[in-house]
């Protein structure tokens, strides 16, 4: 039936079969149809209208679905280790138990953001990155703090 409301131009540049200048032979707007349905040429059982959304329902289901799967594989994985928050540990990470000198901690924090910012990571690490990341430069504002307080005296 759409094949009925399109027709070729009359104006074409010689080339078969380019169809640029198809015009449908019947104006096609929300005004037309809306008189076409009103005027009950057209009918449309309540039942066909069930099915058209029950399909609809279970394409948009099976679309929900795949979006949960989706969005699955960004969570946290139970045998997936995540990166320790404790200071402790990221002191350790970052080397503070040994002597540094002042130049070093700059190196240091550096360093240790390219491995954990929070833009860095996957979207499910992000606030323990910051996290770290936060303990980390305390950590390392401490630790510069007390070697420039040790090269004074």
């Amino acid at each position: 039936m759409l094949d009925d409301l399109f027709v070729a131009s009359d104006k074409g540049d010689g080339i078969e079969g380019d169809e640029v200048g198809a015009r449908p032979s019947i104006p096609f707007d929300y005004l037309s149809v809306a008189d076409e349905l009103h005027s009950g040429r057209i009918k449309v059982s309540a039942a066909e209208y069930r099915e058209a959304g029950a399909d609809l329902a279970t394409e948009f289901a099976a679309l929900l679905d795949h979006a949960k799967l989706a969005l699955a594989g960004e969570e946290p994985k139970p045998e997936e280790k995540l990166p320790p928050i404790d200071p402790e540990a990221i002191a350790v990470e970052l080397g503070l138990n040994q002597p540094k000198q002042v130049a070093d901690f700059g190196r240091m924090r550096r360093s240790f953001a390219f491995a954990n910012h929070p833009d860095r990571v996957a979207p499910h690490l992000r606030q323990r990155a910051m996290i770290r990341m936060q303990v980390a430069n305390m950590l390392i504002d401490e630790a510069k703090r007390r070697a420039l307080a040790g090269a004074r005296r």
